[in-house]
Formats: C-alpha cells, structure tokens, sequence
C-alpha cells in the first residue's frame, strides 16, 4: 500500500517550478494566485533564496508546488491508501484527500504564513536539530534549560528538533551534547515553530478555518498533533490549530503508516527530506520522492520494481501505466491527422487543436484511443486522449 506524504517548510528551493512551466498541471499556479492575491509564479521561478526562506513566502510555494506534482501524479493513475504530510505538508495532505478543496488551501497557508511571520516578528526565535540522542533525552535536555526551548519535531531516531529562544537553543545544544548528542545543527529560520511561541499565530489561524468548509476525507489522514489516522472533517478545525503549539510527531507517523500496511512511502513536492527520514525510520519500506515531471514518469517504473521485490504485495495497490492527455482550453476539439491506435506519441507532441491552441502531449507512450469526437465542443482538463506507457524509464 502507497501513502502519499508531502513535506513541509524548508524543503523550497530557487527554481523549483522550472521543470513545471509546460506541464499541464502548471495551470495550478493561475488558481493560486487567484486565491492568494500572490506573484505564485514568482516566488515558483524568480525568487531567491533569502525572499523564499521568508514563512510567507516558503509556505504558499512549498504547498503550491505540492499540489502540482500530486495533480502530475494522479493523472498516471496512482492512487494511495493513506495522507501525511510534515508541518505545512499537512494541508497538502488534507486537499489530497479532500479535506479541503484546492483554493481553501491556499487562503489557509497563505493565512498560517501571514500569521506565522507575524508571530515570529513579535517574539524571535529559531530551531536546531539535535542529532544521535533519544527522544526523551533530547526533551530532558529542553526541560534541564533556564529559557524558553521546547521539542518542536520528532523527525526520525536520532533526528529531533528543538525551537525557543536563541540563547535558550545554544543552552539546551550544550545540554544535549553532554546527554551524548552527536551534532546540534542550527537551522535557518525565523521563528520557534510547533511551540508555545505561536499562540499568537494559532489564535488568527483558528478563525480562517472556522471560516471553511471541512469535508469528510476519501482516505484517512495521518495527523501530526497524535500520529493517528482521521476521517472527520470537522475534527481538523482542532487538530490544525494545535499543531503550531505543538511538537510534530513524524517518527511516530511514519511507524502508524507502516503498523496499518503501508509499503511505500512517495513524497511529493520539492526535497527528498521526507524520503530520508521514512528510510531512516521504517526498515524494509520503499521511500520514493517525486518533484519533477521526469520523476513522475520514472514512478511508475519504480512502482513495478517495489511490486517485484515484494515491497508492493499483489492486490494492495494497483500503479497504472495509462497517462490522460487533457485539452488545454476550452473550444472544438480536431485531432489531429494520422492518429491511430497504438502509434507510438513522443513528449511534446501535437495530437490536435482545441480552437486555436495547439493539443500537446505531456507524455511519451503509445496511443490507446481518442476520448474525444473531431468537432467535439470540450473544456479546459478534459481529457482528450489516452496513452500507454511502454518503456517507463524512457519517458
């Protein structure tokens, strides 16, 4: 069984839409910015390192670029059996599973950014990673310092994250490493996040969410405040609240994922974060990453392998070869011509018009059949087409 995870701030990178700009899910960005009254397209292409790493900034590009490459990734057919998502990645999770529709989302991180820059403005403080120590020790390690610093993230064994204030980070590191911590990392943030310096934040977050509509999930999301699956809509109003007090329990998800089946773990979005705590964490899983469309098309591939190794029990979980080429606007279809079935199609491709706009694949395979009539009136993302991948690794 597959869960989808997503990851969360920190994961962003310069850049990190680029692979995106000609693949149909790039019709996303539109719709984000539409919501979010933001330059998404910015922040996805243009905007550096410094401007990315700012909580209003970082949030609404990772979840952005999140739900690009799971829109690539449902449209091969893969589908999973469990959401998580790390932090941020959360509400990732909860639009993958319809929590949430896309737009709420993106109002939502966009409110928890604002809020979470505000409150760090307010009350300044960071995070490190404390390395080769155990849970309790790193906790003791917190709670043996004269200062604000608490556990803000159980990531992986021997990966724990502590936040406070800034002197209160370096006395509770000193503190760890005389407990046998191997390293004490800084990392660069601007904010004790997941503590009780963000009660300001979670107070403003509390009233956009009271603000909107919560659906059941088609799939149970593992949330981080208890490491247990949810169904209920309406139980997400509290436990997204508490979260940013709260420390993350992600080690712990990731045994609950793997304690109800799950074989295979596929971040989606920027980073391969994720990917190296489920290793680090759960022996004998397969941790797959994807976030760019050559690893979209290289997932299916890795799929059938994890299948053959045994990783992927027969029955649990289907991966689908079939890829949809859907139109780009809305208009009168007409293939285009020489199109016949099992020709082989190359990435790129014009397999017709819709009015004036050019039809072209997204996908390499070879031509299953024609979902649409010639002089059919169709509209934007209808499908189109359908193809069959043959040789994955190649697409």
């Amino acid at each position: 069984m597959i869960a989808f995870t997503f990851p969360g701030q920190g994961s962003q990178t310069p850049g990190m839409g680029e692979a995106w700009t000609d693949h149909p899910s790039w019709e996303l960005v539109a719709e984000a910015a539409e919501a979010s009254d933001r330059d998404v397209e910015h922040l996805l292409l243009s905007a550096d390192a410094e401007e990315l790493r700012q909580t209003r900034n970082s949030q609404l590009a990772t979840y952005v670029t999140s739900m690009i490459v799971l829109d690539a990734v449902e449209r091969t057919g893969v589908e999973p059996a469990f959401h998580a998502g790390h932090s941020l990645g959360e509400y990732s999770a909860l639009t993958a599973s319809g929590v949430i529709s896309f737009a709420d989302g993106v109002r939502l991180v966009t409110e928890r950014g604002n809020a979470m820059q505000a409150a760090a403005d307010t009350a300044p403080g960071t995070m490190a990673a404390v390395l080769g120590l155990d849970d309790d020790k790193v906790d003791l390690a917190c709670r043996r310092t004269d200062g604000d610093v608490w556990v803000a993230n159980y990531n992986a064994p021997g990966q724990v994250v502590i936040a406070g204030d800034p002197a209160a980070i370096d006395a509770a590191g000193a503190a760890a490493k005389e407990l046998g911590a191997k390293r004490v990392m800084p990392i660069k943030v601007g904010g004790a996040f997941h503590t009780p310096a963000m009660s300001a934040a979670r107070d403003r977050l509390r009233k956009a969410l009271s603000d909107t509509d919560l659906r059941d999930a088609n799939r149970p999301v593992y949330a981080n405040i208890d490491a247990q699956a949810h169904i209920d809509g309406e139980s997400w109003s509290g436990l997204l609240g508490a979260q940013l007090t709260s420390p993350v329990l992600w080690r712990q998800t990731l045994h609950a994922l793997a304690d109800a089946g799950t074989t295979v773990f596929l971040e989606l979005g920027p980073g391969t974060i994720l990917t190296g705590m489920a290793k680090r964490t759960v022996k004998g899983a397969t941790a797959l990453s994807v976030g760019t469309p050559n690893e979209v098309d290289n997932l299916l591939e890795a799929l059938s392998n994890a299948s053959e190794s045994g990783a992927v029990h027969e029955g649990e979980m289907l991966y689908a070869i079939e890829r949809l080429v859907v139109s780009p606007a809305s208009g009168v279809f007409e293939p285009g011509a020489g199109l016949d079935i099992d020709i082989s199609i190359e990435r790129g491709q014009i397999i017709g018009s819709v009015g004036s706009t050019e039809v072209r694949s997204a996908f390499a395979g070879r031509l299953q059949g024609l979902l649409a009539l010639a002089g059919e009136r169709v509209t934007t993302s209808q499908p189109l087409a359908w193809l069959r991948a043959t040789t994955v690794g190649g697409l």
